[in-house]
């Protein structure tokens, strides 16, 4: 596997000044930006593929990881629903380890395949599904056993992993590879690997969020107006599309009870109930509603 390989630039690194470390751990994130770019088009592929399961039915969006792969998952499935609205009932995560290895590490957790695919079956995985596996070998157990498990019952399966020709890429409908190579730290996929895979995530499930309509221009108008500053981003949202000032806005808002979509309908004259019931047919794309 390139990124366990030992990269002989950084030989001698505990000795080096700091500067000269930071400036090498810089420079390797850098290139991890670039193994995101030559991955653009199986991302797109993830997400066009995520968004025609989703965009019918309530099919969720399940990630799936161990150590630093499986909390990144996690953190991007979690961002979801206040950023974009995503409903929590249709996100879900199965963290090698359980929900504690988020904040202490349960690496031997990693090498239970048989878990992998008895959580998948606890969480009842099935066609309606999108199943994302990320994995830096692309050969943890917990997680190749997974995805395979979640394609067997017929979900959507895209896998992210740092090394080519590996179980998981090869298992995945869609496999997305992040070839970022040795870390200057040898190993340590925390580092440049973890930083591909952040990024990749953030593409793909912001544009999936994109195609299942939860972004209005390049407004999130999906937000949830969960505290003061989100309030106050909404309503600026709201005011921005409706051409209306801010304090109508924040009306608006009230009166929709926090929906950016429903308050922009309502500005514009809708019923409150008609305006509901439309954006419930468009699954709450509000551009398809008002054109």
């Amino acid at each position: 596997m390139t990124t366990e390989d030992v990269a002989l630039r950084y030989r001698s690194l505990d000795t080096w000044p700091s500067s000269e470390i930071l400036e090498a751990l810089l420079e390797r994130n850098f290139s991890a930006l670039a193994a995101v770019r030559a991955a653009l088009g199986p991302l797109e592929r993830a997400a066009e593929g995520a968004a025609a399961r989703l965009r019918e039915g309530s099919g969720r969006l399940v990630y799936a990881g161990a150590g630093t792969s499986g909390r990144l998952a996690v953190l991007d499935a979690v961002e979801l629903a206040p950023t974009f609205g995503w409903p929590h009932e249709r996100l879900h995560y199965l963290l090698a380890g359980g929900e504690g290895a988020l904040v202490r590490s349960a690496e031997a957790a990693e090498d239970e395949a048989e878990a992998g695919h008895r959580r998948v079956a606890e969480a009842g995985v099935g066609p309606d599904d999108v199943f994302v596996g990320v994995a830096a070998s692309g050969r943890t157990p917990f997680t190749v056993a997974a995805l395979e498990a979640a394609r067997e019952r017929g979900a959507f399966t895209v896998g992210l992993a740092n090394n080519p020709d590996t179980p998981l890429l090869a298992a995945a409908e869609v496999g997305v590879l992040l070839e970022t190579g040795p870390e200057v730290i040898a190993g340590s996929t925390r580092l440049a690997a973890g930083t591909a895979q952040k990024v990749a995530l953030n593409l793909f499930s912001t544009l999936l969020m994109v195609r299942l309509g939860r972004v209005y221009s390049n407004l999130m108008v999906g937000v949830q107006a969960s505290n003061a500053k989100l309030a106050r981003r909404a309503a600026g949202i709201v005011a921005k599309i409706s051409s209306c000032p801010l304090d109508e806005a924040e009306r608006a808002l009230e009166a929709a009870g926090g929906d950016p979509r429903l308050a922009v309908l309502l500005l514009k004259g809708r019923d409150p109930d008609e305006a509901r019931a439309a954006l419930q047919a468009a699954k709450g794309n509000l551009r398809e509603v008002i054109g």
